[in-house]
């Protein structure tokens, strides 16, 4: 009990430095931010920077590049001379029971997992998955045990995604920050009883058997201690070998690595000697997770190894024929055509292989991806469709990291299930110089640029040309389409299809077309005034009855509107609102219910003229009422309506992203205005947060939603992504929103809402201020850049 109080007493010390850390970060928030950001992801280990001499060819052809099915590549190595310093320097471990190769970091208990590729992957992926296991003997009479510390091998990593599952029985989980001296708990394992392998509890990790922990961006590792709840003692002899052990199991850890021995490329670039890009079409890109080090990357159209001399090489992958005949074209109901497919010699290259794991429920996946699975591939225009089953850091087709190929598939950066790709990273001209890797080798089919709105130039692809149809990466594979049958309708009589078009014509006199068996008819003789006199009658008989009609709708629909209105004005609690109206001595004269008439006629019947404002919640109109007086509609929910109307002051100023960000300078706003502005912003969030009666969190606190009247006077506007939360609680889990530039990084990771949430992009709002630069802007490079970032 003594052990127990002192880690409640540590984590309550932890939360209080918590919040007295969140208040410096905020106070200081102008001056701090480069400070703070720099240290992220320092080391109390020296960088050491011996092999920093690229080896030579003949030395590279000597060092290693696999350990059983895993690859590597410099700057990773085994050996002397093999490796660029001692965080690269790798250890292959050969089990002589089973003959089973595993692939070590430098510190000889972090294993390299094949994960969602093939080993670490050189100039692609920074991403390295990673295991670590480790297991605590359970003694009797012993009630708090302690696992060994565990942190990147080396200043050239860091943790970037974990989940860590810890199996035993009746004992509470913490957490030990050395830098803070402080302990938290983090999860709980309770075993009910009964007999159960290791194994089957993993599998199902809920605090029964196992618990779970995740961590996101942990930069100095982690370290847990053990503590036997209370009435668990006595029971280690229980049949199950989980009361005599406690295991410590990584479940899809993920190391990122770079180059550590220079802060920025802008460094690494000056120092000729050290510089890790030795190749040349190589770029260096600095690491923003850090803001420590940097990664080295081909350029566009090249492939390889950036960190050799000669290693980035024009992308001569692709070949464009099936090099076997008797090819398995289906998975189930998936057709899959050239350049993918199943079989060795069956797709074009690598990242075209797939994988069909049973043809009766269609599963169709990536080459080594056992998670995502493709549900259909279009060919003509070029993407794939995917349905996700990882979570969001597993969405990657680890057949892109193979090594030596492309990056052929253009992934967004946010979770969508169409992909597009190309089948080289050559332009259309580059790829026609080398017509024996030429894709297109249909006649009748042509080039396409493939780009990315993220990443620009991605490579090209092949489509049939206008008039033809089909797979333009086999031989014949574009054929003509008949638009005359494909198409009805598209002449106005007779049709002609020709080799990649067609033309139309008219039929011959004392001919007419018939739609139905498309071809030309001989026209009947009629009786020309009986045909004038029917025609004439029945079309007045059809205009009498239209009108009738038209009126009767009229008036039913009036009937109905009318009943409709009624009905939402009695739900919305109209009749409510107008007895605490007349009721109460305090409301303004101004305070009133509108009928959908006077607003529309405000409006001039919700004009477009009059928006001043587009919401994600509703669209804002200006309005001038009998009395002249001028109001902003919000056109979202009137009691009249299932959708009412709210009528407010308006507010003549704007935004405050308006006068911050305007080309003109009729609005300037001096330095003693922004503080104020700042100041009351600030109040009315503390007001939402801990005066009302009920918390709110904003959720979408931006400059645009803090408006200014005529006096420049701060209103917080905009509740529509608002959440109300009760005293006991701190936060809330929800699904994500918010305005990019402001949404809180935790937030948007974890899903947990609190009211940290709302003062970190009121944080965002501080800098706007100070720096007058809007939160995504365009940096002097022209490249998108995030304010909280800069």
């Amino acid at each position: 009990s003594t052990v127990l109080k002192q880690i409640e007493q540590s984590g309550d010390m932890r939360m209080e430095c918590g919040f007295l850390i969140l208040v410096l970060v905020l106070a200081l928030l102008g001056t701090q931010t480069t400070r703070v950001l720099g240290a992220v992801g320092t080391s109390s280990r020296p960088y050491e920077q011996s092999n920093l001499a690229v080896p030579s060819a003949a030395m590279m052809g000597r060092c290693p590049k696999k350990c059983g099915n895993l690859s590597f590549a410099y700057p990773f190595g085994m050996g002397t001379g093999c490796f660029r310093n001692p965080d690269f320097n790798l250890t292959c471990v050969v089990e002589g029971s089973t003959g089973t190769s595993r692939l070590f970091l430098r510190d000889g208990i972090t294993e390299v997992a094949a994960g969602h590729g093939s080993g670490i992957e050189v100039g692609w992926s920074p991403e390295i998955s990673i295991s670590y296991t480790e297991t605590v003997p359970v003694r009797s009479g012993v009630d708090v045990y302690n696992m060994s510390s565990w942190s990147p091998p080396g200043r050239s990593f860091l943790l970037f995604d974990a989940s860590i599952n810890v199996t035993g029985c009746g004992f509470d989980v913490y957490m030990l920050d050395h830098d803070l001296n402080t302990t938290s708990k983090v999860c709980s394992t309770t075993c009910p009883g009964g007999e159960i392998t290791e194994t089957m509890a993993m599998q199902n990790c809920n605090d029964t058997w196992c618990c779970s922990v995740r961590f996101f961006f942990n930069f100095n590792g982690f370290q847990f201690s053990f503590v036997r709840r209370r009435g668990e003692e006595g029971r280690v002899n229980y049949t199950s070998p989980l009361w005599n052990k406690i295991s410590v199991t990584t479940d899809d850890a993920i190391l990122l690595w770079y180059v550590a021995d220079q802060q920025r490329c802008a460094d690494a670039e000056a120092d000729v000697a050290t510089y890790a890009c030795l190749s040349s079409n190589s770029s260096c890109t600095d690491n923003d997770f850090t803001y420590s080090g940097y990664q080295c990357y081909c350029d566009g159209g090249y492939v390889g190894n950036p960190y050799v001399r000669g290693g980035c090489s024009r992308d001569k992958g692709y070949k464009p024929n099936q090099q076997v005949t008797n090819c398995t074209r289906r998975c189930g109901n998936i057709d899959i055509q050239f350049p993918f497919g199943l079989e060795e010699g069956c797709f074009a290259r690598e990242v075209f292989q797939l994988n069909c794991t049973n043809t009766t429920t269609s599963t169709l996946q990536m080459k080594d991806d056992d998670e995502n699975q493709v549900t259909y591939i279009n060919i003509e225009e070029g993407l794939v469709e995917i349905n996700y089953t990882a979570d969001y850091y597993n969405l990657r087709f680890s057949a892109n990291y193979i090594d030596e190929e492309s990056n052929l598939y253009m992934s967004s950066y946010w979770h969508t299930s169409s992909v597009q790709w190309a089948v080289a990273n050559l332009t259309c001209q580059e790829a026609q110089m080398d017509m024996s890797r030429y894709a297109c080798v249909s006649s009748n089919s042509t080039c396409l640029i493939v780009n990315s709105t993220m990443n620009g130039f991605y490579g090209y692809r092949c489509k049939c040309s206008p008039g033809y149809q089909g797979n333009p990466y086999v031989h014949t594979g574009c054929q003509d389409i008949n638009e005359c049958t494909n198409t009805r309708g598209i002449c106005e009589e007779v049709c002609h299809n020709t080799v990649g078009s067609y033309y139309c014509t008219k039929c011959p006199p004392k001919m007419d077309y018939d739609t139905t068996t498309m071809q030309c008819t001989s026209i009947k003789r009629q009786n020309i005034y009986i045909g004038i006199i029917i025609g004439l009658s029945s079309g007045f008989g059809v205009l009498f009855l239209s009108l009738s009609g038209v009126f009767i709708v009229h008036k039913w629909k009036s009937h109905i509107r009318r009943q409709m209105r009624r009905k939402y004005f009695r739900k919305n609690q109209g009749l409510l609102l107008e007895q605490l109206i007349s009721s109460d001595e305090n409301a303004s004269d101004k305070t009133r219910i509108f009928s959908v008439e006077e607003l529309e006629k405000a409006t001039d019947n919700f004009h477009q003229t009059r928006i001043v404002g587009r919401g994600g919640h509703g669209m804002v109109y200006k309005g001038i009422l009998s009395d002249q007086r001028v109001v902003a509609i919000k056109k979202s929910k009137v009691i009249e309506q299932e959708v009412p109307l709210l009528v407010y002051d308006f507010i003549p100023n704007g935004s405050l992203y308006g006068i911050l960000h305007s080309d003109s300078n009729t609005s300037c706003l001096s330095w003693d205005d922004c503080i104020r502005i700042a100041l009351e912003a600030a109040g009315a969030l503390s007001y939402l947060h801990s005066a009302a009666s009920i918390s709110v969190f904003h959720r979408d606190v931006k400059s645009s939603n803090i408006l200014l009247d005529g006096n420049y006077t701060a209103k917080v506007a905009d509740f529509g992504a608002s959440r109300l939360v009760s005293i006991d609680q701190t936060h809330i889990v929800t699904n994500v929103q918010g305005t990019f530039g402001y949404l809180d990084r935790e937030y948007y990771y974890t899903g947990q809402l609190n009211e940290k949430s709302d003062v970190y992009s009121f944080g965002v709002v501080l800098i706007e201020l100070l720096l007058r630069r809007e939160p995504i802007f365009t940096s002097e490079s022209g490249s998108k850049q995030n304010l909280s970032n800069y």
